[in-house]
């Protein structure tokens, strides 16, 4: 299935498997110049990390000269998704083959699947790093080890980015307030618990797709509330957990004489694997359902379930 392939890609390049073997075994030519330890050597460990961003050790598993090259990583930390130790078991492995008079380098990133939070940066990162570096300095003698400064900053992006949402309406302050903690009126009817005191918690569900618990950790009346994700549960992604110590924040504030609310859901990153069902589920329950209760006095939640009815 695609989300369970692993990254990979290949080039060409007229040079020998030798020369092309030699050149992946330095890194420091090619990925980074800040590694620490031997890398051309069987069951050699050598430790990568670049800034605060991400850092990684690996053990080379296989080392078969001019044909194949296989590090297992051992350790990694990344600051930029919610779980930081993604690559950990996974093996970066190198092919050589020869190809008419040409010699074929084969990377594929064994367990770097779509399904991972940080699949599209690492994927593009990995084919810089390859198709651009190390086919450089295997071609040429020379690569470009140093970092590709896009591709942080759309990492660091990504990890700032949470979901918002903002509408204006003519109620007051006080009743936009009045609404947004009358979560059975807009989100879910299948709620357990008082859902407008400050330090309650409340548990809501959605059938068996999606179960959080929510603690009122803000209140202040006609300004601003806050919920802390206890607990979560999300079926339809591998880590179940992802909303989990987020937090969900509504601030209200006079505009003219209308009432901004402004939605944030912090946590809630493009890195996230839900991020693209959650966001779409907040858009409908926040601009349309929250809306409607407080401009209209109907909202749109999630029906009792029969079953608890």
């Amino acid at each position: 299935m695609t989300e369970n392939k692993s990254f990979s890609t290949t080039f060409l390049v007229d040079n020998t498997p030798k020369e092309a073997f030699d050149a992946i075994n330095n890194p420091r030519g090619w990925w980074s110049q800040v590694i620490d330890g031997d890398t051309d050597s069987l069951g050699a460990e050598f430790n990568y990390r670049y800034k605060d961003v991400h850092s990684a050790s690996f053990k080379i598993n296989e080392f078969v000269p001019n044909q194949r090259v296989v590090w297992h990583v051992l350790d990694n930390h990344f600051n930029f998704i919610k779980d930081k130790t993604e690559w950990i078991g996974t093996d970066v492995v190198f092919e050589i083959a020869a190809k008419g008079d040409k010699t074929e380098v084969r990377f594929t990133h064994a367990g770097l699947a779509p399904v991972y939070e940080c699949y599209e940066v690492c994927a593009t990162a990995w084919g810089s790093y390859i198709t651009g570096s190390l086919r450089d300095l295997i071609a040429s003698g020379k690569g470009r080890p140093n970092p590709i400064e896009e591709i942080v900053e759309q990492a660091r992006q990504m990890s700032e980015q949470n979901y918002t949402a903002s509408f204006t309406v003519d109620q007051s302050p006080d009743e936009v307030f009045a609404a947004v903690n009358n979560v059975r009126g807009w989100w879910s009817e299948n709620i357990e618990g008082d859902t407008d005191k400050l330090g309650v918690e409340f548990k809501i569900h959605f059938q068996d797709l999606h179960h959080t618990t929510q603690k009122i950790t803000e209140l202040l009346p006609g300004k601003k509330v806050v919920w802390h994700i206890t607990e979560s549960r999300i079926n339809f992604v591998e880590d179940k957990e992802e909303w989990k110590d987020t937090d969900i924040v509504f601030e209200i504030n006079p505009a003219n004489d209308r009432t901004e609310l402004h939605f944030t859901h912090i946590g809630l990153a493009p890195v996230l694997a839900c991020y693209g069902d959650c966001s779409d589920a907040w858009s409908g329950y926040i601009m349309r359902s929250l809306f409607g209760l407080i401009s209209k006095g109907q909202g749109e939640p999630e029906q009792k379930d029969k079953a608890a009815a």
